[in-house]
């Protein structure tokens, strides 16, 4: 979005219009909307910004909820912003810390600077891109004078009076289109400048969740975040915000429910045994936290291969810290036995896992003759040297 369309866009008329739009998901709705609207002689300037905001809105409400409606976004600000459940819960970090005022350096459409006013909190968000800053104060204008939302930089926000830090470096090229990944020295702020900020300020930074682990320094709690079964991101914590004697975490929230194992350091992987009753995955938070070792502990598995991320044995889970398979059998790998056998075995609905393994699964389903009313689990993976397919139904996760 460009200022001319914003600006055409903030009027009472221009905010009715948007509100009247409803839902626009797709291409052809899109076009039925530009055109209706252009016949009906609103400027060109409102009809692009109108539209495209009506279809953010859509797709923003996986991570806004009913929000969203009363919101405003540009494409990436929407993709790079928190999901409102997981901004409640770094805006609670700071609440428990006692910390009553928070500097949100690069609040983008400021979906974390909202959960951290909600809870009490003052805000002073900055943002270096004029559209994005003006977007993310009428998304927070109700807060009143909580929240201050200036358009500058990062490296330039004053920091006097703050209690805390909070950082999302934008990793995207200028502009407002699809988010751009590029390397740690060139988000805005660079990676550099915030570890050095939170050496002398608390506060956290969200990274994505596979940042090089030779990144992350020493004095910081590292806390992987997966969220209805995605690993979205890595939040590395400092001074007050972060927990005495917690290095690593792994968060897992399933709607508004959340489960957390911490730990001081890296776990050690439990010792590999014979293929159990169960195969159990764990969250990709735990395996980018590498608590592995600690969750095949708490089951009492092991783990299947050494090199990969299954966990086995004996006894049934409904752990969060994993999805649990029941054990059916091992088929033979090549395709035209495996198709066969799973044939014989009535199976229509096959869900295709794998790991340790070179193989594309859709790929794989449009060569298996599917037929019958059972439903299965097919987890390919090695076991040392071996390539193996096991059958298996998934076991009801906890929640």
């Amino acid at each position: 979005m460009e200022m001319a369309e914003l600006s055409a866009l903030l009027t009472p008329g221009g905010l009715r219009l948007l509100d009247s739009l409803g839902d626009i998901a797709s291409t052809g709705d899109v076009a039925a909307a530009v055109t209706r609207l252009r016949r009906d002689g609103h400027s060109p300037d409102l009809v692009s910004a109108a539209v495209g905001q009506a279809r953010l809105r859509a797709r923003a409400r996986a991570k806004f909820g009913g929000h969203a409606e009363r919101m405003l976004f540009t494409r990436a600000g929407l993709e790079q912003s928190t999901r409102l459940s997981l901004a409640a819960h770094h805006a609670g970090r700071f609440r428990a810390a006692g910390l009553q005022r928070v500097a949100d350096l690069g609040c983008g459409i400021g979906g974390d600077a909202l959960a951290l006013a909600a809870l009490g909190l003052r805000v002073d968000a900055v943002d270096s891109d004029e559209v994005t800053s003006a977007i993310a104060a009428y998304n927070l204008a109700v807060f009143g004078d909580a929240v201050t939302v200036r358009c500058t930089r990062a490296e330039d926000a004053d920091l006097t009076d703050v209690d805390a830090v909070w950082l999302d470096p934008a990793r995207r090229t200028a502009g407002h289109g699809a988010t751009v990944r590029t390397r740690p020295e060139d988000w805005s702020p660079s990676l550099d400048w915030v570890l050095d900020l939170l050496t002398r300020r608390p506060g956290g930074v969200k990274l994505g969740p596979g940042l090089d682990r030779a990144l992350i320094p020493d004095h910081v709690e590292a806390q992987w975040v997966s969220a209805d079964g995605s690993t979205v991101e890595l939040v590395l914590w400092s001074g007050a915000v972060a927990r005495p004697g917690v290095r690593r975490a792994a968060l897992v929230t399933r709607g508004e429910r959340a489960w957390e194992l911490t730990a001081a350091a890296d776990a050690e992987d439990a010792p590999v045994r014979d293929l159990g009753a169960f195969v159990h995955e764990p969250e990709g938070a735990v395996i980018r936290s590498r608590l592995i070792g600690d969750v095949a502990r708490s089951l009492e598995a092991g783990m299947l291969d050494r090199r990969i991320a299954y966990l086995t044995g004996d006894a049934a889970s409904t752990s969060p810290f994993v999805s649990t398979f029941r054990v059916r059998e091992t088929l033979p790998v090549s395709t035209a036995a495996l198709s066969k056998a799973l044939r014989a075995r009535g199976i229509g609905t096959l869900e295709i896992k794998k790991r340790g393994v070179d193989v594309d699964p859709a790929a794989l389903r449009t060569k298996l003759t599917l037929r019958g009313d059972d439903a299965a689990t097919l987890l390919l993976t090695r076991l040392g040297d071996r390539r193996v397919a096991i059958l298996a139904d998934r076991v009801e996760a906890a929640g």
